[in-house]
């Protein structure tokens, strides 16, 4: 299963970049409620499905892997947050580092296949009632 550890980061990545191309062209009809939800979700939760990957295939390397899990979230919360005002994109950045300071801890503590695919789960599970709350906000 480690093998397959490389391919949900990507998956992530591209289900991030597929929704961030979704919110910027619906930007203008998204309150800043929502924006600051999605923001929260985008940042924390690519930063926690980070973490915990990487330190489940990296299990000694915890500076490294909490530096790169950090830098994940805070790039992708302050891109989500950016998008709608600069409130929203610190709430982002915020989110986005504290979760990304967290995940090796919990990946460390919850390690295995069945947690990963349980947050993968709920990581792009997540991410669909993002879009459909956008779509009904409108």
């Amino acid at each position: 299963m480690s093998e397959w550890y490389g391919i949900f980061i990507y998956m992530n990545l591209v289900v991030a970049l597929l929704t961030y191309i979704h919110f910027y062209k619906r930007r203008k009809l998204i309150g800043f409620h929502l924006g600051m939800n999605i923001a929260m979700v985008a940042g924390g939760s690519i930063a926690i499905c980070t973490g915990v990957i990487l330190i489940n295939q990296f299990p000694l390397h915890f500076l490294e892997i909490t530096i790169i899990a950090t830098l994940t979230g805070i790039i992708i919360g302050s891109l989500f947050g950016g998008l709608f005002d600069y409130q929203t994109l610190l709430t982002g950045f915020i989110n986005g580092l504290m979760m990304g300071i967290m995940s090796p801890m919990i990946g460390a503590a919850a390690s295995g296949a069945t947690f990963i695919l349980f947050l993968e789960f709920c990581i792009i599970g997540a991410f669909g009632l993002l879009i459909l709350s956008s779509k009904n906000s409108s």
